[in-house]
C-alpha cells in the first residue's frame, strides 16, 4: 500500500467507530487546552510584573551609589544587592568614565540631590532636584511634552517632572500640596521662578528648621523653567525637577555654608546613573559595576525575583495540564488496543493479501496521531477562545487573585506556543499508538483467522 492509502483507511477506521474516536480526542483536547492555557497564565504574570514595574521606573536603569559617602539609607538599602562588597572606592569623575566604557552603557551620569522649595508668583512647590550632566540626559529616552531638554551650557535651568507642575499651592490658604491634583496652576515655562533651600520661603511663618532660635538666610536663585518632561507617572521622573549638576552642587555648597556646616567636596559625588540601552544587558552591567565596589539597584533585580515566582507557577500550572494529557495518551492507547481486538480479522486478512508488517503498523500509528493532531487543533482554538475572554471579562478578577497585577493581558500566547502544542500532540498520539501498533503486527495472519 502507497502513503495515501494508507492515510484514506486510517480515516475510514477512526469514521467508523465516532463514539470511541470523539471520546478519545477530547481527553486531548482537554491536556492541550490545559497545558496552553497554563502555560499562557505564566507568560501573563511575567508581562504584568514588568508593566507593574515599568509604572514604579524605567527598566533600563542602573543606579549607583558612593560607598563612600553620600548614600545614606539607600545605600545601606541596597548592600545586599552588591554582594557585601566592603571595598571603599570613590564614584568620582574617573569611575563614571571607567563605567562609561562597560559594554552595553549607553550613558551615564553623577547625581547631585537637593530638596528645594521653588516659587512662581504667589505659589510655591518643595521639590526633589536631581543634578544631571545636561549633554547626557537625551540619552536617557526622557520624553518631553513641552519645551526642550537640559542643554551643555546651561546654568539656572529647571525641566520639571510631568506631576510637579499640579504640586504649587498658595502657603498663604493651605497647609501643603494636594497631591491628588493633577492639573496645573502655575505655567513653569513662562512664569518667573525663584529657588531656594529654604524651606520657609513664601510662607507666612518663617523660622529656622535648623535652629530656631537663629534666623538662617538663605540664597535665592532666579531660575527659568524649560521644560515638562512626558509621562509616565513613574518615580524615576513624574515626581522630580532636573538641573545641571554643576547648578546643584553650587546650590547645596551655599546652603552648607548659611547653616554653617562642612561641605566635603572629597567624597565623591552621592549617586549616579547608567542607562543601559538593551534590557537583557543590565544585570552584566551591574555585575560589572558591583565589581569595581560600587553598590547599584534597579528594577531589573525586582524583575528577576519576580520572573522567577512566575516561573515556578508556570511549572506548576503546566505541570497540572500535562497530568490532564498523560490521561488523554492512555485514552488513546486504550482506544487503539480495543480497535485491533475488533479487527483480528482485518489485520489477519490484510496479512493473507500480502501486507507488510510496516504498513500495517503505520496504519495504526497514523490513526494515534491524527487523534492527537485533531484534538490539538481542538484544543489551541479552545484555548484562543478561553485566553480571549481571561483577557476581557475575568481579567481584572484575575488580577485580583494573582497578587493584584495591573495588566492588559492576563493570558499571553506566544506564536510558538500553539505549535508547539499541536506538534506534542501528534507526538503524544503515535506514542501512545507505538505498542498497539506493533501488538498488530505481529499477530499471526492464521491464528487471527481462526480465532474470528
Amino acid at each position: 500500500m502507497n502513503s495515501r492509502d494508507i492515510l484514506e483507511l486510517s480515516v475510514r477506521n477512526l469514521l467508523r467507530r465516532k463514539t470511541r474516536t470523539v471520546l478519545a480526542v477530547i481527553g486531548v483536547v482537554i491536556g492541550i487546552c490545559a497545558i496552553i492555557v497554563m502555560l499562557s497564565i505564566g507568560f501573563g504574570l511575567q508581562e504584568g510584573f514588568k508593566e507593574s514595574l515599568a509604572s514604579w521606573g524605567n527598566l533600563h536603569l542602573i543606579t549607583i551609589y558612593n560607598p563612600g559617602g553620600g548614600g545614606g539609607a539607600a545605600a545601606a538599602a541596597s548592600s545586599a544587592s552588591s554582594g557585601g562588597n566592603k571595598k571603599v572606592v570613590k564614584l568620582d569623575d574617573k569611575a563614571i568614565t571607567a563605567i562609561e566604557k562597560i559594554p552595553g552603557v549607553a550613558a551615564a551620569t553623577p547625581r547631585e540631590s537637593a530638596w528645594l522649595t521653588c516659587g512662581g508668583g504667589k505659589y510655591i512647590a518643595e521639590i526633589s532636584v536631581v543634578g544631571v550632566r545636561p549633554e547626557v540626559l537625551e540619552k536617557f529616552g526622557y520624553e518631553l511634552k513641552e519645551g526642550r531638554l537640559l542643554q551643555q551650557g546651561d546654568k539656572n535651568v529647571i525641566l520639571f517632572g510631568n506631576l510637579i507642575p499640579a504640586r504649587f499651592y498658595n502657603p498663604k490658604k493651605s497647609w501643603g500640596s494636594n497631591y491628588d491634583s493633577t492639573e496645573a496652576v502655575v505655567d513653569v515655562l513662562t512664569d518667573k521662578m525663584v529657588v531656594t533651600a529654604d524651606y520657609n520661603y513664601g510662607k507666612p511663618q518663617r523660622a529656622s528648621t535648623v535652629n530656631p532660635t537663629e534666623k538662617i538666610v538663605y540664597k535665592e536663585y532666579k531660575f527659568k523653567g524649560v521644560g515638562v518632561l512626558e509621562g509616565p507617572d513613574d518615580y524615576d521622573t513624574a515626581y522630580y525637577a532636573f538641573m545641571p549638576l554643576k547648578t546643584v552642587k553650587m546650590i547645596n555648597e551655599d546652603q552648607a555654608k548659611s547653616e554653617k556646616r562642612r561641605y566635603d567636596r572629597t567624597a565623591g559625588y552621592q549617586e549616579a546613573m547608567v542607562y543601559v540601552e538593551n534590557i537583557e544587558e543590565v544585570r552584566g552591567v551591574s555585575d560589572a559595576i558591583r565589581a569595581m565596589g560600587f553598590q547599584t539597584n534597579s528594577l531589573t533585580d525586582a524583575l528577576d525575583m519576580m520572573q522567577k515566582q512566575a516561573r515556578m507557577i508556570q511549572v506548576v500550572l503546566g505541570g497540572i495540564g500535562a497530568v490532564s494529557l498523560l490521561v488523554a495518551a492512555l485514552g488513546i492507547t486504550n482506544t487503539m488496543i480495543m480497535s485491533i481486538y475488533e479487527r483480528t480479522k482485518e489485520i489477519g486478512v490484510m496479512k493473507v493479501l500480502g501486507a507488510n508488517l510496516p504498513d500495517i503498523r503505520s496504519l495504526f500509528l497514523i490513526e494515534a496521531g491524527l487523534i492527537g493532531f485533531v484534538g490539538g487543533l481542538v484544543g489551541i482554538a479552545l484555548s484562543c477562545g478561553l485566553s480571549l475572554l481571561m483577557n476581557t471579562a475575568l481579567g481584572p478578577v484575575i488580577g485580583n487573585m494573582l497578587g493584584g497585577i495591573t495588566t492588559t493581558h492576563i493570558s499571553i500566547i506566544p506564536l510558538w506556543l500553539p505549535l508547539a502544542a499541536l506538534g506534542f500532540a501528534t507526538f503524544i498520539g503515535i506514542v501512545s499508538g507505538y505498542s498497539p501498533a506493533r501488538r498488530a503486527m505481529n499477530l499471526s495472519a492464521l491464528e487471527s483467522l481462526r480465532n474470528e
